[in-house]
C-alpha cells in the first residue's frame, strides 16, 4: 500500500487546466488539505467537477478508484489536481546523458542515419575525451556502436564518416510534452498532449 502511496500517479494541472508535473497521492492530498489544490471529480461521460477537499472527502469511493485508508474511513485517491494558484507553464530542457541525447536524436544513429534499436546505440564523442573533446551536448552523439567501435580515438572525417547535423543543446519544452502517463491512468489522457 505504501508503495502505491509513493508512486507519482496524480497530474497537476494549473489554473488553466495544462498540465504542469505530478505528484504522488500523499503530495496530492497535502496540497487538496491545504487549500493549495483542488481535486478533479471526473465522472463517467467525461465530466469534470472541481471539488474541494471539504467536498471531496465526502465522496464515494468507486469501485474504479484507488482509496487512501484514514481515520475517517477510505478517502478517494485524487487522479489530476488543480494548482489554486499557478498559471504558468514551465519549461523543461531535458538532462544531459544516454538519454537526453537518445531523445535529442530520435534514436537514430547520426553517422547513418539508420533507426537504432536501444541495444544496437551508444554515445560518441565527435571529437573524442582523449584528443581534448568535451562530454557535452555539443560534442555527443547517437552512433551505432558498429560505427563508434570503427570510429575509435579519431575525428570523423578521420575515420570516413559525416555527421546527419551538428550536435546542440536541446531547446526548452513546455514541461506538458514531457510528461509521460507511465502507470497507464485514463483520467490523464484528456489533459496530456499526443
Amino acid at each position: 500500500m505504501s508503495d502505491l502511496l509513493n508512486r507519482c500517479t496524480v497530474l497537476v494541472l494549473n489554473r488553466n487546466w495544462q498540465a504542469i508535473g505530478v505528484k504522488t497521492p500523499v503530495e496530492a492530498v497535502c496540497m487538496l488539505a491545504s487549500g493549495a489544490a483542488t481535486a478533479l471529480d471526473i465522472r463517467d461521460g467525461g465530466e469534470f467537477v472541481p471539488t474541494r477537499w471539504e467536498d471531496w472527502i465526502g465522496l464515494p469511493v468507486r469501485e474504479s478508484d484507488a482509496a487512501i485508508g484514514t481515520v475517517r474511513g477510505p478517502v478517494r485517491q485524487p487522479t489530476v489536481v488543480i494548482a489554486a494558484r499557478y498559471a504558468r507553464v514551465p519549461l523543461r530542457r531535458p538532462k544531459f546523458g544516454a538519454r537526453g541525447i537518445w531523445e535529442r536524436d530520435g534514436g537514430v544513429c547520426q553517422y547513418t542515419g539508420r533507426k537504432l534499436h536501444p541495444s544496437e546505440g551508444n554515445i560518441d564523442h565527435v571529437v573524442p575525451l582523449a584528443r581534448g573533446g568535451a562530454n557535452a551536448w555539443e560534442n555527443c552523439v547517437l552512433a551505432d556502436k558498429r560505427v563508434n567501435s570503427r570510429k575509435g580515438c579519431r575525428l570523423p572525417d578521420e575515420a570516413g564518416l559525416k555527421l546527419l547535423r551538428a550536435p546542440a543543446q536541446p531547446r526548452a519544452v513546455p514541461v506538458s510534452a514531457t510528461i509521460r502517463n507511465v502507470h497507464s491512468v485514463p483520467d490523464w489522457e484528456w489533459f496530456l498532449l499526443r
